[in-house]
């Protein structure tokens, strides 16, 4: 039989490989840090064979050229190994994720894109690299489109987890199954609206994100000043009501805010927080309990860490 036991909300951000002796609020780093290890545990202790890992795309492994509202991994993965994060293959359930695709797609429940050779960024491989530490687990890529307008739907994405919760339970081996969702909370990145831009940055910027895919690194330094000149613009007020829906398993209530009411209230990179919805609704909306919740101006992001463990709910 196959069961879906444990799900993980978390952010996630470059700045804790990359600039950590410069952070000035240490004592609240070390808190999330030691949170992801918390959740990391419990992970461990939930012994998953594969774990459905729910990330956003930042221009390293989709450009403008192609942007799915959601992709799931069916063959090879690679991370493409920014700022310290994991680089190279990652081992995926091949078995599972087909099996996915084909009830979603020919079910005709959803039609997602798949990729039979998915390139990762840290998106996902930040929770690789924390929360995956030396864990003997596959994975299942899925990739949310959170940054190239028109997103998809809130609603959308909490109906995705619901269905990747019934495909899952319909495979007919014999898996545990964790699901992660990574990204948010509220923070806001000096990323323009692709369709149209303002000044050399944003110009920039996007033109990185058209011709990248062959190489990305080359506008990885300039992009890199862009962002650390950003000014933070973190909305805790936002983040606690978040964290407390998530709590009281009712996450889907976000979806209300749609995706300008969310730009709006938490900024454009809370439009991560669909990688938390959706893994809200493949939990089946079980209550869940906060682990750690910390305002990073540094790292521009309100960061936290949830566990979702539907054996606690009975």
């Amino acid at each position: 039989m196959t069961e879906v036991v444990l799900g993980v909300g978390a952010s996630h951000s470059t700045l804790m490989n990359t600039h950590w002796e410069q952070t000035v609020h240490q004592d609240r780093a070390e808190r999330f840090r030691d949170a992801l290890q918390v959740a990391r545990d419990r992970l461990a202790a939930a012994r998953p064979d594969t774990v459905v890992l729910v990330g956003s795309n930042h221009f390293r492994g989709f450009w403008l050229d192609l942007i799915p509202s959601f992709t799931i991994g069916v063959g090879e993965c690679v991370a493409s190994g920014e700022s310290g994060t994991p680089e190279g293959p990652q081992p995926v359930d091949v078995p599972l994720a087909r099996h996915l695709a084909a009830t979603l797609v020919e079910g005709g429940r959803f039609d997602l894109a798949y990729s039979a050779r998915l390139q990762i960024d840290h998106g996902q491989s930040h929770a690789i690299q924390y929360l995956l530490d030396g864990l003997d687990v596959e994975i299942v890529p899925v990739v949310v489109n959170v940054f190239a307008p028109p997103l998809p739907a809130l609603g959308r994405c909490e109906a995705l987890g619901r269905t990747l919760r019934e495909a899952v339970l319909s495979f007919p081996g014999d898996r545990r199954v964790a699901v992660i969702g990574s990204g948010g909370l509220s923070h806001r990145l000096p990323w323009p609206d692709w369709r149209d831009p303002h000044g050399d940055d944003e110009e920039f910027m996007v033109r990185a994100w058209l011709d990248g895919r062959d190489n990305w690194q080359d506008y990885d330094a300039r992009r890199r000043e862009i962002i650390r000149a950003a000014e933070a613009a973190i909305n805790p007020a936002f983040d606690e009501e978040f964290l407390t829906l998530i709590e009281q398993g009712q996450a889907h209530r976000i979806a209300a805010y749609g995706t300008q009411g969310l730009a709006e209230t938490a900024g454009n990179g809370a439009q991560e927080l669909r990688t938390w919805l959706v893994m809200a609704a493949a939990l089946d909306h079980a209550p869940g309990r906060r682990l750690a919740y910390e305002v990073m101006p540094e790292w521009l992001t309100g960061m936290a860490v949830a566990v979702i463990d539907p054996a606690q709910t009975h």
